[in-house]
């Protein structure tokens, strides 16, 4: 079984830069997308076989996440059943009988971390949802995290230290997130991989110079993994700022 998961950066001009042509040759069983900055029905998205999913912001043209599934989940939710954090369309759950679906556009902590202090708010929050779906089955949880975890996990981390999506306050939330009993899959394969990213500035040739972040992840729990067959980013797919990344499972 194989999962995708993408930031699109707006899937309407995504649609005009291959993205359709990706899916018909990817063919993944489940797609992730975040940051689709529409609603349902704003635009046609032909993917035959699929059953599709969407939680958008309650602001137009901004955030929002979908979920294409060649097989019908059990249940569907949407949110964190949070007020305060329920209106910029960021998280949706799968239940797919043997395991959660969770994709996720997690809150950026914007310039300066002036969002920060709701970006804490916001992951303690989450980590809870992971923890409870976590005691009922093991779950996946994918998408754009806006976090690189290590300094191995961005091209300049020492110029970015105290910036949005590398502060230390973000990355100590991702480890207390896998800490709760989560495996970042694709460390798990590639330890000591470097180079290997997911998002790149559209600014100073970012992408041509391979200068990126690595902030969109798969997390599984820890007793899952041995289901899990292998991690991929798949950094030659354009489109966005962001790229694809895989994960397959037996």
């Amino acid at each position: 079984m194989k999962l995708i998961s993408w930031n699109v950066n707006g899937l309407r001009a995504c649609m005009g830069k291959g993205f359709l042509d990706f899916v018909a040759a990817e063919q993944p069983d489940m797609l992730c997308l975040q940051e689709t900055k529409m609603q349902q029905g704003q635009a046609d998205v032909p993917l035959d076989g699929y059953r599709e999913y969407w939680n958008s912001a309650e602001k137009k043209g901004y955030s929002g996440v979908a979920l294409f599934s060649r097989t019908e989940p059990e249940q569907v939710t949407y949110g964190l059943g949070i007020e305060e954090h329920d209106h910029e369309g960021r998280v949706i759950t799968a239940d797919y009988g043997e395991f959660y679906l969770v994709t996720v556009y997690t809150p950026n902590s914007q310039d300066e971390l002036k969002r920060l202090d709701y970006r804490m708010q916001w992951e303690d929050a989450f980590r809870a949802h992971l923890q409870k779906l976590d005691t009922e089955k093991p779950v996946i949880v994918c998408g754009d995290m806006n976090v690189a975890h290590e300094e191995i996990d961005l091209k300049n981390p020492k110029t970015n230290r105290k910036n949005a999506g590398f502060s230390d306050e973000e990355r100590q939330k991702m480890t207390e997130l896998l800490g709760a009993g989560f495996t970042d899959t694709f460390r798990h394969f590639y330890p000591d991989l470097e180079g290997a990213y997911s998002w790149w500035s559209y600014r100073f040739r970012a992408r041509e110079k391979n200068a990126g972040w690595r902030i969109d992840y798969f997390l599984v729990s820890d007793r899952f993994m041995d289901r899990v067959k292998d991690a991929k980013i798949l950094s030659d797919v354009f489109g966005s700022d962001h790229c694809p990344v895989v994960l397959e499972i037996e």
